[in-house]
This record gives C-alpha cells, sequence and structure tokens, in this order.
C-alpha cells in the first residue's frame, strides 16, 4: 500500500484531508493550529457546536456507568428518559407511542419503512406493500432508504438492488411552479401528483408516503409551499396511507422549531430524526411511533420485527438527552429564527444582486444560496464545471466549513433529464453569535465568489 494513502476508506479514496484535533464552540482545529468557522454544522450536525461542556459531562458519567447492555435484555436509564422527552414534544397523536433509537438518518429511514409495513400486517391488511416518496428527495443511503430517494445519480450505481417506489413531484416552487401560479395552486397541484401516486399503486396497496417536511441535501433548505402539507395529510388519510415525516436534517430545530413540520400545522405518523439529536457528539437516531402504530404492534404480535445490535444505546443516549436538555436549558430555540434571519439579511446583501445567484432560500438556521449560470432562464452550470466541489475547497481555503452540492436532477414529463443549480448549504449552531453568522457569511460570499471566478474564468 502507498505509505502515503490513509488506511481509512474516506469519501474520496485518494484525498489528503487536514487532521482534525479539536473542536471549541463553532470552530474545529487541526494539529498545526489552522481553524476553520464550521458554518453548516458539518452536514447540519452540530447545532450545539463542539465540544459543548455540559453535553460531554453526560457523556463522561454515563460511561463510568455503563456504556452498553443489549437491548433485547436490557432498559437503560437515558433511552427511556429521551424517548419520554422526545414524546412529549411531538404532537398529540403520539401519545402512548413509542421510540426507536438508532445509530444514524439512514438506519432510522430503513427502520421506518420496515415499521410501516409491519403495522399493515399487525392490522391485517398484507396488501399494502407499496411505498411513495418524491422526486428530487434523498432519504439515506442504505438500499431502502435509497429507493425513497429520488435522486438519479445517487440511485444509478444500485438500481438494480432498489425496491420500486412510486414517485409523486418534490414540493419545490422555485422550479416547478408555473407561471404566474399562485402559491396556493401550486400546493394544490404539487399534492395532486401525491393522489396520481397513490391511484397508480390501486386501492389498499399503499404502506406510507416519506417526505423531507423542508428539502435538505437535494434540493438545499427548500421548504414547500404552504397549505401542501395539509393537503398531504388529507389525501394519505383518504387513502390510508401512513405519513412518515423525514426530519433528519430539517428537524430538532433547526428550523425554529422541535420539529419542522410543526410550522405546517399536520401531525405524521412516523417521525425520523437524526443529525441534531445527538449534535455530533454521539452517533445516534430515532423513529418516533405514533400511538395508532405503537398500539397496533403492542396489541397484535407485541414483537419489534426489525431488531437492531445497538438499539437505544445507553451512551448515545445519555449523550442526546443532554443535547436535549441543554437546547432548552439555554433557550436556543429562541435563538435560531432571529439568527436565521440575520443568516438571510447578510446573504442577501452580500449575493442578492449577483448574476449567478438564482435563489436564497431557507428557514431558521437552515439555508441555501442556488448557484446558476443564467439567472433569467434559471439554467445551471455543466455538471462537467464541479461547481459544488469548487465552492467546498475554496471555502475549506478560507478557513470555512460549508455544504455545497451539485444541483438535484429530475426527469421532464416528456422525458428529458434536466437539473437545478448547484448549491450552498449553510446550518450554523444554535449557539452562534451574530458576529459569527455574519462572518460565516462573508467566508460563504467569498468561496462562492472564487469558485465562480475560476469556472468563468473571472480569476
Amino acid at each position: 500500500m502507498n505509505a502515503s494513502l490513509s488506511p481509512v476508506m474516506h469519501r474520496v479514496l485518494d484525498a489528503s484531508l487536514p487532521l482534525a484535533e479539536a473542536g471549541e464552540g463553532v470552530w474545529i482545529a487541526d494539529a498545526s493550529g489552522r481553524r476553520w468557522l464550521d458554518a453548516s454544522g458539518g452536514a447540519a450536525v452540530s447545532c450545539l457546536g463542539h465540544n459543548h461542556p455540559r453535553v460531554l459531562e453526560a457523556i463522561r458519567d454515563q460511561a463510568g456507568r455503563l456504556a452498553y447492555a443489549h437491548s433485547g435484555f436490557f432498559a437503560n436509564a437515558p433511552s427511556e428518559a429521551l424517548a419520554e422527552k422526545l414524546l412529549a414534544r411531538a404532537p398529540e397523536t403520539f401519545r402512548g407511542g413509542a421510540v426507536l433509537f438508532l445509530g444514524s438518518g439512514s438506519e432510522a429511514m430503513e427502520a421506518a419503512i420496515k415499521l410501516a409495513r409491519q403495522y399493515w400486517l399487525e392490522v391485517g391488511e398484507p396488501g399494502r406493500d407499496r411505498f411513495v416518496a418524491r422526486d428530487m428527495a434523498y432519504h439515506g443511503n442504505t438500499l431502502g432508504a435509497l429507493a425513497l430517494g429520488g435522486h438519479p445519480s445517487r440511485r444509478a450505481p444500485y438500481a438494480p438492488l432498489l425496491m420500486d417506489v412510486a414517485r409523486a413531484p418534490a414540493a419545490f416552487a422555485h422550479r416547478l411552479a408555473r407561471a404566474g401560479e399562485t402559491e396556493t395552486a401550486y400546493a394544490a397541484r404539487a399534492a395532486a401528483g401525491l393522489q396520481a401516486a397513490l391511484d397508480a399503486n390501486g386501492p389498499g396497496r399503499t404502506a406510507a408516503f416519506a417526505a423531507e417536511t423542508v428539502s435538505g441535501a437535494s434540493l438545499g433548505a427548500a421548504p414547500a409551499p404552504a397549505g401542501y402539507f395539509a393537503r398531504i395529510r388529507e389525501i394519505c388519510d383518504a387513502d390510508g396511507a401512513l405519513f412518515i415525516a423525514d426530519e433528519v436534517m430539517c428537524g430538532m430545530g433547526r428550523c425554529g422549531t422541535y420539529f419542522a413540520f410543526e410550522q405546517e400545522g399536520v401531525a405524521p405518523d412516523l417521525i425520523v430524526i437524526a443529525k441534531g439529536l445527538g449534535a455530533g457528539f454521539m452517533p445516534v437516531s430515532a423513529v418516533l411511533v405514533s400511538g395508532r402504530v405503537a398500539g397496533a404492534m403492542r396489541a397484535g404480535s407485541a414483537r419489534l420485527a426489525n431488531g437492531h445490535t445497538y438499539m437505544s444505546h445507553a451512551l448515545a443516549c445519555a449523550g442526546a438527552l443532554a443535547v436535549l436538555e441543554t437546547i432548552e436549558a439555554e433557550d436556543l430555540l429562541a435563538r435560531v429564527t432571529p439568527l436565521g434571519a440575520h443568516l438571510d439579511a447578510a446573504l442577501r446583501d452580500l449575493l442578492g444582486e449577483d448574476r449567478n445567484v438564482g435563489d436564497i432560500r431557507g428557514r431558521g438556521l437552515f439555508r441555501a444560496v442556488e448557484l446558476v449560470a443564467d439567472r433569467d432562464t434559471g439554467a445551471p452550470f455543466p455538471a462537467s464545471d464541479g461547481l459544488a466541489d469548487r465552492v467546498r475547497a475554496e471555502g475549506m481555503a478560507g478557513g470555512l466549513i460549508c455544504y455545497p452540492s451539485p444541483g438535484a436532477e429530475w426527469i421532464e414529463p416528456d422525458g428529458t433529464p434536466a437539473r437545478c443549480g448547484d448549491h450552498l448549504l449553510l446550518a450554523p449552531a444554535f449557539i452562534s453569535t451574530e458576529a459569527e453568522i455574519e462572518q460565516a457569511a462573508e467566508r460563504a460570499v467569498g468561496a462562492v465568489r472564487r469558485a465562480l471566478g475560476r469556472v468563468r474564468g473571472r480569476a
């Protein structure tokens, strides 16, 4: 083996990455002392920044008593307490519900698929074996979660292995609303796409519909139009299908409320959370199961058909419990909306008139800038330009951690492929100061301008 290559299988196999050695607040440092402002929380993970003392103390305390006991033999106090707190903050329909704790967002989405299927088996409707999800969605990298996702390039290598999933259109007004179409009209039309997918599956065939409440990695902090999710809930109820809310990225306060769907006035049947749940201190995710679904399982087989070795891991749950308690003790949710507005204003002030900025969007501390070759038409830069990778590299060179992604892809009704502009996602920590938010915006804008300059030959 080449001695200069890492034995770790990194995302880019021959990458030479800086060695992170320390984190403090919103900063990460390497061994030489160079520091990066973490303006995306990695991938919208580190909502409390790095090394928050309250969380570290809770993890140390739990590690000194019990790190792991198999959930087939023992319960543990941190998971019980965390489940109670999460259910108490969920909608009323989750009273009498339950929580399944796992290790990653992909794992939790996979579990949600299986829970939905098991529910229908428990209530005597085994014919409900189909799922519906949206175009341009990302739900994770396990095979079930990847099948739900509607991102062609992510799916392509594994397409022969993926289950068939019916497609509803993305709820993405910036790209898909027609000229002159009102938000209300577009919301109704987008939701009608779910009805069409359910009809195509056939009566009594759909187990669940899955959707990100605010689209994350694929579309870049894209909220649905007002009224969309209310209509989605009505359509699912009429068909009998469950509604799975994917809040892996947008949940746990990232959009200003514990759950982003609170702002839509709806309640799902299954809620998937991760990232901000453990804030990066521990790998942990969860599926919140409504009282209806959990009650049917208890009254039926009273067995979970989807067990995992590290389910309800005591140390992971202790860390997540401390994250939740810290957010509440420091009243951090009250900071998310005003800080998000401050970030939005800074981005608009610095980039709002740039001819290569197609949109600035988001909610709370979940914001994105979409980059396009032509602002008037929305035409993206060619994928071969690798603009997202250039922005990432320029950010790192300028002391910034950000989360750029290539433009999401979809197929037009006439069968032709289409693509959005590349986007830059920012998801700063809830503990950020206004000065740090401004610094993040300035560094992000610098990275964008340098990357655009290289692509367009302006530098």
